[in-house]
């Protein structure tokens, strides 16, 4: 039997070596459009390679699949976190799992992971291919036909194809599945991005850290909790990585302009956040108010805020009125900044939308209407937040059709 697998990136490389595992005899071979496999991975975290995430800190698992929540249930039941743990661990790989439950190798070297993917599929003899641009795949009567963008190499049989070549970012990319129909495609846009702040005060602020915000799209229910990171540009960090994942499909319908608030004080409400003024105000009567605040922000990000407020630098606290209060009171906890385009995340980019789910049997990750074609990986349109989710994703979706493929031949 001669599968094809599609993209050697995550989810194709540990398909690939699943799969040989389970079917020796079987003929696997992965093409690559670049010039070296799992380039994502060997950046991504920052070049340490955040693998995968206890998901200690998640309550409902759309906090961190947006999109594919129920394909991810059933594919994380099959392959979980701990599966993943449990396998690089078992290759020779030692990891650790951070405070904020990230998971990474030990070593802090993402090419760990690549090494240790690349060594075990050559050692299970399975045959990659770099430079090798698919082109088109064709349905057959029995398997499928791939030919490659470069006409001097000639197009293949196989008996069975997975695709697994990451998130495409465009429509006009998902050209190579035009002869397979009933393969609904859900356009891509960018997910896990900055925001572009035009705010010369708040960008004066750049490298500022606050260690937990809640950062939401106005007039929306999107919100997202996590560190926030000023920059020259504008807003980074977990938390607006986040958010930009939860609200990836509004945003690119409104342009990239929208309203974005700010609750500097994370979950504290306006009645909580008065009391923590009343407290403040009682504790350092004839303080400034420049000198005096609430912990978890910095001295110039305060300054910034009585600013917002129009509240006096020079002023005492037991010189504040109740209405200054109240408006100082309504900046920390409703800070409203103009969103006015998008930066790109490079190391992390995901793209949100691609292979309708509708169009894929959730439990096997074959296509319905084309038996012997599976997907898995962000080409579906499956995507998570930061933090180590789109890999695990990756690699439970690659277990998944593993599992699928050699039950069919057993």
């Amino acid at each position: 039997m001669k599968i094809c697998i599609i993209g050697a990136g995550a989810a194709g490389c540990l398909c690939s070596i699943l799969l040989k595992r389970k079917l020796p005899e079987a003929q696997i071979e992965v093409f690559e459009a670049g010039k070296h496999p799992l380039t994502k991975v060997s950046i991504t975290g920052g070049g340490r390679c955040n693998l995968t995430n206890s998901f200690r800190q998640i309550g409902q698992l759309k906090q961190a699949y947006p999109r594919g929540e129920q394909l991810m249930k059933r594919a994380l039941r099959h392959w979980s976190q701990e599966d993943t743990m449990a396998w690089f661990e078992g290759e020779g790989v030692r990891l650790v799992t951070q405070e904020d439950e990230c998971v990474f190798p030990v070593s802090q070297d993402a090419m760990q992971i690549v090494r240790t993917l690349l060594l075990r599929m050559k050692e299970e003899g399975v045959v990659l291919y770099t430079s090798h641009k698919i082109n088109d795949i064709t349905p057959g009567q029995e398997g499928y036909s791939v030919s490659f963008v470069d006409e001097n190499k000639k197009p293949r049989h196989f008996d069975k194809v997975v695709c697994t070549m990451g998130g495409l970012p465009t429509i006009e990319r998902f050209a190579l599945f035009r002869h397979l129909t009933g393969l609904s495609i859900i356009k891509p846009v960018p997910s896990l991005f900055t925001f572009c702040i035009k705010d010369s005060s708040l960008t004066s602020l750049m490298g500022c850290v606050v260690e937990l915000v809640t950062a939401s799209i106005a007039s929306t229910k999107m919100r997202a909790e996590g560190a926030l990171l000023v920059t020259h540009w504008g807003l980074s960090g977990p938390a607006i990585l986040r958010l930009s994942s939860y609200a990836a499909k509004y945003l690119a319908e409104h342009h990239y302009q929208a309203q974005l608030c700010i609750n500097w004080l994370n979950t504290q409400d306006e009645q909580e956040a008065l009391q923590q003024l009343h407290d403040l105000q009682q504790d350092s009567t004839r303080k400034q108010v420049a000198n005096e605040y609430p912990r978890q922000l910095s001295a110039k990000l305060w300054q910034h805020l009585l600013v917002r407020a129009h509240i006096d630098l020079q002023k005492r606290w037991n010189e504040l009125s109740k209405r200054d209060l109240n408006r100082l009171c309504a900046t920390l906890t409703s800070d409203v900044y103009q969103i006015e385009g998008k930066g790109q995340y490079k190391e992390e980019f995901v793209t949100c939308g691609g292979i309708d789910l509708a169009c894929i049997n959730i439990s096997s990750l074959e296509a319905r209407q084309h038996p012997g074609l599976y997907f898995a990986g962000e080409l579906l349109d499956v995507d998570g937040i930061t933090g180590g989710f789109n890999l695990q994703a990756a690699w439970s979706m690659a277990a998944v059709v593993a599992d699928s493929l050699a039950k069919n031949f057993s």
